[in-house]
């Protein structure tokens, strides 16, 4: 049933965009990069926009910071078709461009020279609309339940080319950060990344200027609009730095800013725990309410639960907030290099869910959890498809999610907590792996290898490379005897095996093993696999 919802949904999705002459399913961030972008390395986004929300249009101008590896003839930026390019100066100078196939072909007869270039680019237009948002991205018009203009940007799918020109490929983030200069009706507040440096009024409007210094993801670069009120806090971080929290809520809904902020304070207490400090802790733990499912966008998640909990041990715990949230570490610190490793941020994201059962029911929580994620899992494609793949080319349901969520329960019993914990904060903490620089599925492997001491490859490679279940045949060979056999072997890994009411914990390679048992034993009782056992 949820598969023909889904399909349902999809269906009226498209058939709306195409209504509207807005239709753009087909844009899809990442994939090949090519060669004019490979040549340039962006160093920071201004955007510039009045948001006129009567007309559901957008005027202004972006300047993209970048510096070019190889003298060109042609710098090439991303832009959805939708929106008009008036014109382009690059160094301050008005240049040739052409705008084609939603990217923006900006030219010079004498070249672009190696080092570094100022490309301001005018335009505007209507923006595309969000159907079905945060997954078929755009603008999201609406009104709050006072009649109030509320409007939100989700681009993951389609990426920053939605409504501001840029390099639209997940290898290449602003290391200068963004700033935002963003004009709307006095009455209204936007809510942005980093920090808010000023508001200016005038002539009945309001321009809120954010800036972040962070580098940030291009889908990370967002605004929401609303009547909002800020509720404020402060945290202080494992590591003694304290932020400040601003929750952008509602005017209607703040009766709900105290307690949200209080689950906000103990799930960074619990996200500290397992992979280090909050990352932008020179900036601030932001919030903002939005009226379609949240996203992790950077120091700025967004969130819509209607304010409801589920109780974990007798502790409130809200599953969007909580997972948006882990994002902070999993997509905006640590960053997949290409879509075709999204499972690093998706899976591990998930995985943090489960932790935080732990955390607050026990390991009787932890385990439904995992047997939840387990029971989701569609084997529909392999979590790593290639390289140099869109994000339509990865997503795939929710395997990203609960199978990447599962490896990682898989690996911690293949390797202990001892190891694992330890690497997988290494991982989230590592210069080498965080913030400016990117990761793939083989730096990952390679850091847990390197960690346990043996090479893992076949193991990370049957989890995320094929649909594969881990499957077993076991055949009585003689009275109480059992030779246990691995049908598929990947590698020597230990397995537990209920022997005679007890569980032992043994090592199974290619040949399996022999075991004295009054019962057919019984394999992987506690679920650390996907498996399949065959009784012969």
């Amino acid at each position: 049933m949820k598969n023909i919802i889904a399909l349902f949904s999809l269906l009226i999705a498209n058939s709306l965009l195409a209504q509207n002459n807005l239709d753009v399913s087909y844009l899809s961030s990442g994939g090949k990069l090519k060669p004019l972008q490979a040549i340039m390395d962006i160093r920071h986004y201004d955007i510039n926009l009045d948001v006129n929300i009567e007309q559901r249009t957008i005027q202004g101008n972006t300047i993209v910071t970048l510096n070019l590896a190889k003298q060109t003839d042609t710098i090439l930026l991303d832009l959805v078709h939708l929106l008009i390019v008036e014109k382009v100066l690059v160094n301050k100078k008005e240049v040739s461009f052409e705008q084609k196939d939603d990217k923006i072909y900006i030219s010079s007869k004498t070249g672009f020279t190696i080092g570094k270039q100022m490309v301001d680019i005018k335009y505007g237009g209507a923006p595309p609309v969000a159907v079905k948002p945060p997954w078929f991205g755009g603008f999201t018009w609406a009104k709050d339940s006072l009649g109030n203009d509320w409007v939100s940007i989700n681009i993951q799918k389609e990426g920053g080319r939605m409504y501001f020109p840029c390099k639209d490929h997940p290898s290449d983030e602003p290391n200068e950060g963004v700033d935002m200069h963003i004009t709307v009706p006095k009455s209204l507040v936007v809510a942005g990344p980093g920090l808010l440096q000023k508001t200016t009024i005038k002539n009945n409007k309001a321009t809120y200027f954010w800036k972040t210094n962070y580098t940030i993801s291009n889908y990370c670069v967002i605004f929401n609009i609303g009547k909002y009120k800020v509720a404020k806090d402060s945290y202080t971080t494992i590591n003694g730095n304290v932020v400040p929290i601003e929750f952008y809520v509602l005017e209607e809904d703040t009766m709900h800013a105290k307690k949200l902020i209080e689950t906000k304070i103990r799930d960074t207490k619990i996200l500290e725990k397992y992979f280090g400090e909050y990352p932008w802790y020179k900036e601030k733990i932001g919030i903002a309410e939005v009226p379609n499912s949240g996203m992790e966008h950077q120091t700025m998640i967004t969130f819509n639960n209607k304010f409801e909990y589920r109780n974990i041990g007798g502790n409130e715990y809200s599953d969007n907030l909580f997972h948006e949230y882990a994002h902070e570490w999993w997509a905006n610190k640590v960053t997949n290099k290409d879509w075709a490793h999204m499972w690093i941020q998706e899976g591990i994201g998930t995985y943090a869910e489960a932790l935080a059962y732990f955390d607050l029911g026990g390991q009787a929580a932890y385990d439904a959890k995992i047997a939840a994620f387990k029971r989701s899992i569609k084997f529909k494609k392999p979590m790593v498809g290639g390289e140099e793949l869109s994000e339509d080319e990865t997503y795939a349901g929710n395997d990203v999610y609960t199978k990447g969520a599962f490896f990682m329960h898989s690996l911690r019993y293949v390797i202990g907590d001892e190891i694992f914990f330890p690497t997988l904060k290494k991982l989230s903490t590592d210069p080498q792996y965080t913030y400016d620089n990117f990761v793939t599925s083989k730096d990952v492997e390679e850091l847990f290898s390197k960690a346990a001491g043996y090479s893992l490859k076949p193991f990370f490679d049957f989890y995320l490379r094929t649909t594969n279940t881990l499957d077993f045949n076991v055949k009585e060979i003689g009275y109480q005897q059992y030779q246990i056999t691995p049908a598929n072997y990947v590698m020597d890994l230990p397995i537990d095996l209920m022997i005679n009411n007890k569980i032992e914990r043994k090592n199974i390679g290619k040949d399996g093993l022999k075991v004295s048992s009054q019962y057919p034993p019984v394999l992987d009782p506690n679920g650390y696999y996907l498996k399949k056992v065959t009784l012969q």
